[in-house]
């Protein structure tokens, strides 16, 4: 593994969700695997779970860490090639990204799509420009398009809460939200419950599909109610439209996730990345109660990020 962008194997999954299992129940027992190795934590966007979890990761291997907020700490950058620098962007990333090469081992990166421009999103584009300048491996912490290490915390949360031999149906849901949300967590989840033989349902409004590559292999339904029977776990996330890229479409119906929708099914565990905006994503009952995962899984960052690491060291 050269670098940690998206689901790459079953295989690989299945070693990466073992490895952050053993390293939650001893998560010290390599504390001095990456002595005198650097991580530059490379942030051009918020985060609280992502940038803690990874520091606490990298510490439990011995790893030092720097945080570099892009949008405060340093110059302004400009990620296009050929362009004539006379206006406000200081240092290009060909250079910035050399240099961050040069100081570290590795880097990780976090950088959000404009959802305004489609192409360039879909393409990456910032993620692979510094792994394109920086020659050294780079860790998404989400990019415009995926966030492989949520996914895989959510992978790990699963595997530890459904013991049984056959497939657990999965349920991704849309939800309400005030402003465009990006698509990298829904995208990500997908391709990873699907990549790892779960029986995965997406349930959305019409018009809210996401990018059809990240969507093969699991069943669509535009009916939350039908979509929810017999869930064995139900992950909410509210996207932004993806053909009319950006947009918040329209909804009339409820699409609240409460206990109402999930009636007599008792087993059904709920599932969120955070932050979540309560009793609009989410009602109180839900999160506050005997279903709700998102505790688990946000601690589960922390073991997830270090398979990860390890596996690069």
């Amino acid at each position: 593994m050269k670098n940690f962008t998206q689901f790459e194997s079953s295989s690989l999954a299945t070693s990466l969700i073992e490895k952050a299992l053993t390293y939650k129940s001893a998560p010290l027992q390599a504390q001095d695997k990456g002595k005198g190795k650097r991580l530059g934590l490379i942030f051009l966007n918020p985060s609280l779970r992502t940038r803690v979890s990874t520091q606490l990761a990298a510490s439990n291997l011995g790893v030092e860490s720097f945080v570099l907020n892009m949008d405060k700490d340093t110059w302004a950058l400009e990620m296009q090639d050929g362009v004539l620098m006379n206006k406000n962007k200081v240092e290009h990333i060909k250079d910035a990204a050399a240099v961050l090469g040069n100081y570290f081992d590795f880097l990780a990166i976090r950088a959000f799509p404009s959802l305004t421009n489609k192409e360039e999103d879909s393409q990456d584009f910032i993620l692979n420009q510094f792994i394109r300048y920086s020659g050294i491996p780079v860790i998404s912490l989400e990019s415009a398009v995926r966030h492989p290490l949520q996914s895989l915390a959510d992978m790990v949360t699963i595997k530890e809460h459904f013991p049984e031999k056959r497939k657990p149906k999965v349920v991704l849901t849309w939800a309400p939200h005030i402003k465009s949300i990006p698509h990298a967590v829904a995208n990500s989840f997908s391709e990873w419950a699907v990549g790892c033989g779960h029986d995965l349902t997406i349930t959305h409004p019409v018009g809210y599909e996401l990018d059809e590559q990240f969507t093969k292999g699991a069943t669509i339904e535009y009916n939350q109610k039908k979509a929810l029977e017999d869930a064995d776990f139900v992950y909410v996330k509210n996207w932004s439209a993806f053909n009319l890229y950006g947009k918040i479409l329209k909804v009339d119906e409820n699409w609240l996730l409460n206990e109402n929708k999930l009636g007599s099914n008792s087993k059904a565990k709920v599932m969120h990345c955070l932050p979540v905006r309560r009793n609009l994503e989410l009602s109180d009952e839900i999160l506050d109660g005997n279903r709700s995962l998102v505790q688990n899984q946000a601690k589960n960052r922390i073991f997830a990020a270090q398979a990860v690491i390890d596996s690069l060291l």
